[in-house]
């Protein structure tokens, strides 16, 4: 599946890989840029995140944009469940029948992190998986 990256993410990308040397392979742009979303390739989120995030901090002070990362996935399960972090995800069940649906197992006290103010975290997951995995939906189960 291909991703069709915009002008704004891939200036987005440039600025990420410029200041951390890890280079993201998907960007989310929301809210007027007041808000951006970076997929990491899987085994580079610690030098992505830096020593206490202060790597993140550095490319939010030049971007003047809250960052959050993702960390990718070979699997659409292990995807979503990334996607969702930091909730405690006990499992994730992908479904393919008339539409395809991730549904996600989530630790009771991790429901509100899983799906964040105002459907924010779950609504990332849901853009991911959508652009990397085909799936139409996330629900927490």
């Amino acid at each position: 599946m291909r991703v069709e990256i915009t002008d704004e993410a891939r200036r987005y990308i440039g600025t990420f890989d410029e200041l951390v040397g890890v280079a993201p392979t998907d960007c989310l742009v929301f809210e007027d840029g007041d808000r951006v979303v970076f997929l990491i390739p899987a085994g580079e989120m610690a030098d992505a995140v830096g020593p206490g995030g202060t790597t993140v901090e550095r490319v939010e002070e030049r971007l003047g944009a809250s960052v959050e990362l993702v960390e990718d996935a070979d699997t659409p399960e292990a995807f979503v469940a990334n996607a969702l972090a930091p909730a405690a995800v006990r499992g994730v069940t992908v479904s393919r029948q008339n539409d395809v649906v991730a549904y996600v197992e989530v630790v009771d006290a991790d429901r509100g992190v899983a799906i964040g103010a105002d459907g924010r975290n779950i609504e990332v997951a849901r853009a991911l998986a959508r652009r990397h995995f085909d799936i139409d939906d996330v629900q927490l189960a």
